[in-house]
């Protein structure tokens, strides 16, 4: 399957070496590189190489391959960095916080008494479960 690369993309020219970047992990299909606004010591992205705005559009097998290199990057991170934990991050859409629309999958590694604030807010009211359920099971 050859690759979809779009030419106004900043993250396809740097996925696939048209702008140089620090690089932490490299395969045919995905690029990793630091991320330069850091939420925390060694945030890096995972970039796919093949183009693909939100999770959406990404090619089946580019799903199942993406969490492999995060396994691998995290592995890497947790024995070199001494991370304590590591926030898998993905956002789709401008709602979810996504501000570059080519798919990206933030490693955020964790440490004892960091600043880093991501988390979810509990409802106290979910609704009809059941009925959400039903709803998107609907949509398969």
């Amino acid at each position: 399957m050859s690759k979809h690369i779009e030419e106004n993309c900043i993250f396809c020219k740097i996925a696939n070496g048209q702008i140089p970047t620090n690089s932490i992990y490299e395969d045919e299909d995905f690029k990793v590189i630091m991320d330069n606004s850091p939420a925390s010591h060694g945030h890096a992205i995972i970039l796919p190489k093949n183009h693909a705005a939100n999770l959406y559009e990404l090619p089946e097998d580019d799903c199942t391959k993406i969490m492999s290199v995060a396994k691998k990057c995290a592995t890497a991170m947790k024995k070199t960095l001494n991370c304590v934990g590591l926030n898998v991050l993905q956002n789709n859409g401008e709602l979810a916080g996504q501000t570059i629309f080519h798919l990206h999958v933030h490693l955020i590694p964790r440490y004892e008494n960091d600043t880093v604030t991501i988390k979810s807010i509990p409802n106290d009211n979910p609704g009809d479960l059941s009925a959400v359920a039903e709803q998107i099971r609907k949509g398969f």
